[in-house]
C-alpha cells in the first residue's frame, strides 16, 4: 500500500516539474520576443582608441575618439589602459632543486 502512495506521490512531483520546465521555456520565449526591439539599442558604440582629454571629480573622464573626434564623458572604471609601445619580454624559466636534510 505504501508502496503505491510513494509511485503517485512521485508521478505528482514529475508533473510539477514538467509543468517548472515549461513555464521556463514559455518565460524564456517571451524574453526573447521582447529582446529582438532592443538589438540596435544594445550595440557597442566604444570602436577604435581614445585620448583622455579631460579628468573630473568621482571618477568621471571625459575622452575623444581618434577617429570620428567625438567627445564623450564616461565612468573611468569602463574603461582599459592601452601601453603604447609595450613589448613582452621573454622570461627566463628557473628551477629549484630541493634538498632534504635528515635529521
Amino acid at each position: 500500500m505504501q508502496l503505491d502512495e510513494a509511485g503517485e506521490h512521485r508521478k505528482l512531483q514529475l508533473q510539477e516539474l514538467d509543468e517548472i520546465r515549461n513555464d521556463a521555456y514559455e518565460n524564456s520565449r517571451i524574453y526573447k520576443e521582447k529582446t529582438k526591439l532592443f538589438l540596435g539599442k544594445l550595440k557597442s558604440k566604444w570602436i577604435g582608441p581614445f585620448v583622455i582629454t579631460n579628468i573630473f571629480p568621482h571618477g568621471a573622464i571625459e575622452i575623444r575618439s581618434l577617429e570620428t573626434h567625438k567627445i564623450f564623458k564616461v565612468n573611468g572604471h569602463h574603461l582599459k589602459p592601452f601601453y603604447e609601445g609595450f613589448q613582452a619580454q621573454r622570461v627566463e624559466e628557473l628551477t629549484f632543486a630541493t634538498i632534504h636534510q635528515g635529521k
